[in-house]
C-alpha cells in the first residue's frame, strides 16, 4: 500500500546509510590490519579501560564511538561510549556534557538505558552503559511491518513511562525515533542515545534543529523557541503512528517538500486505525504547540489506559511528598560532596531546577519505582535498584513547614534562574509575600514545573527600561546588541577577577504577552569531582 511503500523507501535509505558506515568502518579495519602485517606485530594486546575489555565498534557519531565492552569480573557485556576531549572542548559542550551525564548516572528506569560509571582518562571520557542486544525499534517495524494493536500499545506505554521519567527530572531527549529506542532480549523497549544538548535549564528556550527531520517538530524545523517537552510529544507521535501503520506519517525524499508536509501537519490516517488512537495521534501531531497534548494529556488518554502496566507509574504518595527524606539527603551528600544543609536549603528555595534538588528528586523516585516494581513481582522487566536501602518511617523528618515556628518554605517565582536579582527589592518583597500567601493554602509541597523567564503584558519598552533600571541599581554593567537583547555583569571589584555574564532577551510570546529570557553565559560548577576533569 501507499504507505508502506513509503516506509520501505526510508528503511531502504536507512539500510544505505548503515551500509555505508559499515563500508568506512571495514576499510578503517583493513588498514590497521596491514599496518599491524608490515611492523611485523603478530597481535596487538586487548584494549582495557578500567575492569573493561573493549571489543568491536557499535556506531560512530560526532563525538566519538560505541564500543561493546566485557567486564573482567562477571563476564557481563556494556556498551562504552567514546567522547573525545578535543572534539567536546572543540564544540564547546563541555557544561552540558557534564550536566548529562549527572542526570544520567542517577537515572533507574526500567525502560532507559542505564548510566553504570564514568571513567576519565587524558584525551577521552568512557561512558560504561547497560547494554542492549535486541537491536532497534526501527529494525522490528521493518522486519514485521505494522504492529496488532496490543504489541504497539505495550511499546509506546513503556516508552511514554520513560519519557515522563525524563521530563519530571528536566531532561527532554529531542531526539526520539525508533532507532534510538532499543529492545531486549524480552522485547521491552529501552530509551537511548540521548542528545547531549539536552538538558533544560532555567529561562533557556531551545533553538538547536535537533534530530532526524521525520519525526521533528514543526517549530524545530522552522527554527523557532521552543520549550522542549512538546517537542519529545510530537515525536512520540510519530512513533506510535510507525508501529500502527508500518510506516511513517512525514516523509519524502525531498526535504523541503517533507519540512512543508511536517509544517501542514496533513497526514493519511489509513481505515484499520480505531477512533480512539486516531483522536490521539491528532492531539499529538498537533501543529501548534500550545494545543499539541501533553505527556500527562496522553497518560490519560483510554486507549492508552487499557492493560496498562501499574509498575509505569507508581503512584505518588501525597503524605510522603511534604516530608524529606533524610536517607536520601544523604546519598546526594556523598555524591556531590556537599552539606546536608546544602541539600535542605535547595530543596527549601525557589529554584526546582537546582541540581542538588533533582539529584533528590531522582533518588526519591528511583526508591519509589524500586518499591512498586518488587511488589508487583513484575518478572519480565528488570527490576530498579534502589539507591540506599528502603524508606522506614523512622528514615523521615518531618518538612521543616510542617515543624511549628520554623521558617515557611519560600515558595519558587515565576522569574528564575536569576531574575531575582533583577528585581526590586519592593518587587521582590511583594511578590514573595503574595506567594508564601498562596502556599499556606496548599496541604503539601509543590512538585518542580517548567519555568520559563518573566512574563508580562506591559510594552516591551516599559519592560527593558525596568530592567536597564534594576541593573544600574544594583551595580551592573551591560553589552547592548539591540534594543531588546543585552549581556549583563556585576562590575568587576578587581582587575583579575572576570565576573559571570548572563544573556537578557525579550521574546514575544502572543499578541499581548512578552517573556524576559535568562540564560547564564558561565557553566555552572554543580561540584561532581569526577566530571571536574572536563575543564581541564
Amino acid at each position: 500500500m501507499k504507505w508502506e511503500v513509503a516506509f520501505l523507501a526510508f528503511s531502504q535509505r536507512k539500510a544505505k546509510q548503515r551500509s555505508q558506515v559499515d563500508e568506512e568502518i571495514c576499510v578503517r579495519r583493513r588498514k590497521v590490519e596491514e599496518m599491524s602485517l608490515s611492523s611485523d606485530i603478530s597481535k596487538q594486546p586487548q584494549i582495557k579501560i578500567g575492569h573493561y575489555v573493549l571489543n568491536q565498534t557499535l556506531g560512530v557519531g560526532t563525538f566519538g564511538k560505541v564500543k561493546v565492552g566485557t567486564h573482567e569480573g562477571t563476564g557481563y557485556k556494556v556498551a562504552v561510549k567514546i567522547l573525545n576531549r578535543q572534539k567536546i572542548k572543540t564544540l564547546d559542550v563541555v557544561g552540558k556534557i557534564r550536566r548529562e551525564i549527572q542526570n544520567l548516572s542517577l537515572f533507574r528506569h526500567p525502560h532507559i538505558i542505564r548510566l553504570y560509571q564514568v571513567i576519565s582518562t587524558p584525551t577521552d571520557i568512557f561512558m560504561i552503559m547497560e547494554y542492549v542486544a535486541g537491536g532497534e525499534l526501527f529494525d522490528y517495524i521493518v522486519k514485521h511491518g505494522r504492529l496488532k494493536t496490543p504489541e504497539a500499545r505495550r511499546f509506546f506505554q513503556q516508552i511514554i513511562s520513560g519519557v515522563d521519567y525524563c521530563h519530571r527530572h528536566m531532561v527532554v531527549h529531542r531526539d526520539l525515533k525508533p532507532e534510538n529506542l532499543l529492545l531486549d532480549d524480552k522485547n521491552n523497549v529501552k530509551i537511548a542515545d540521548f542528545g547531549l544538548s539536552n538538558i533544560m535549564t532555567d529561562g533557556d528556550f531551545l533553538r538547536t534543529s535537533c534530530g532526524s527531520p521525520n519525526y521533528a517538530a514543526p517549530e524545530v524545523i522552522s527554527g523557532k523557541l521552543y520549550a522542549g517537552p512538546e517537542v519529545d510529544v510530537w515525536s512520540c507521535g510519530v512513533i506510535l503512528y510507525a508501529l500502527l501503520c508500518g510506516t511513517l506519517p512525514f516523509d519524502d525524499e525531498h526535504v523541503p517538500s517533507l519540512f512543508r508536509k511536517i509544517k501542514a501537519g496533513i497526514f493519511p490516517i489509513p481505515d484499520h486505525l480505531e477512533k480512539q488512537v486516531v483522536n490521539l495521534l491528532l492531539h499529538m501531531l498537533q501543529v501548534d504547540p500550545m494545543k499539541r497534548a501533553t505527556i500527562k494529556d496522553v497518560i490519560q488518554h483510554d486507549w492508552f489506559q487499557k492493560d496498562l502496566p501499574a509498575y509505569l507509574f507508581p503512584p505518588i504518595n501525597e503524605s510522603e511528598a511534604s516530608i524529606v527524606d533524610i536517607e536520601a539527603v544523604k546519598e546526594v551528600t556523598r555524591r556531590y560532596g556537599v552539606l546536608e544543609e546544602d541539600v535542605t536549603n535547595a530543596l527549601l528555595g525557589d529554584d526546582p531546577h537546582h541540581h542538588l534538588s533533582i539529584a533528590y528528586n531522582l533518588i526519591v523516585d528511583n526508591k519509589r519505582i524500586a518499591d512498586e516494581t518488587a511488589k508487583l513481582s513484575i518478572e519480565e522487566f528488570y527490576q530498579v535498584t534502589p539507591i540506599g536501602k528502603f524508606q522506614t518511617a523512622d528514615m523521615f523528618h518531618r518538612h521543616p513547614e510542617r515543624i511549628s515556628g520554623s521558617n515557611k518554605i519560600t515558595p519558587y517565582l515565576e522569574n528564575i534562574g536569576g531574575s531575582g536579582d533583577s528585581m526590586s527589592n519592593s518587587q521582590h518583597r511583594s511578590q514573595s509575600s503574595s506567594n508564601v500567601a498562596a502556599s499556606q493554602k496548599s496541604p503539601h509541597v509543590r512538585r518542580a514545573k517548567w519555568h520559563l523567564g518573566i512574563r508580562s503584558q506591559s510594552r516591551p519598552e516599559d519592560i527593558m527600561y525596568e530592567v536597564f533600571k534594576a541593573m544600574k541599581s544594583l551595580g551592573f554593567e551591560w553589552k547592548i546588541f539591540n534594543p531588546y537583547h543585552v549581556v549583563v555583569r556585576k562590575k568587576p571589584e578587581c582587575s583579575t577577577h572576570e565576573p559571570p555574564k548572563m544573556s537578557l532577551q525579550l521574546y514575544q510570546v502572543d499578541q499581548k504577552s512578552y517573556l524576559l529570557d535568562f540564560k547564564s553565559l558561565v557553566d555552572e560548577d554543580t561540584g561532581m569531582n569526577v566530571l571536574e576533569l572536563f575543564i581541564y
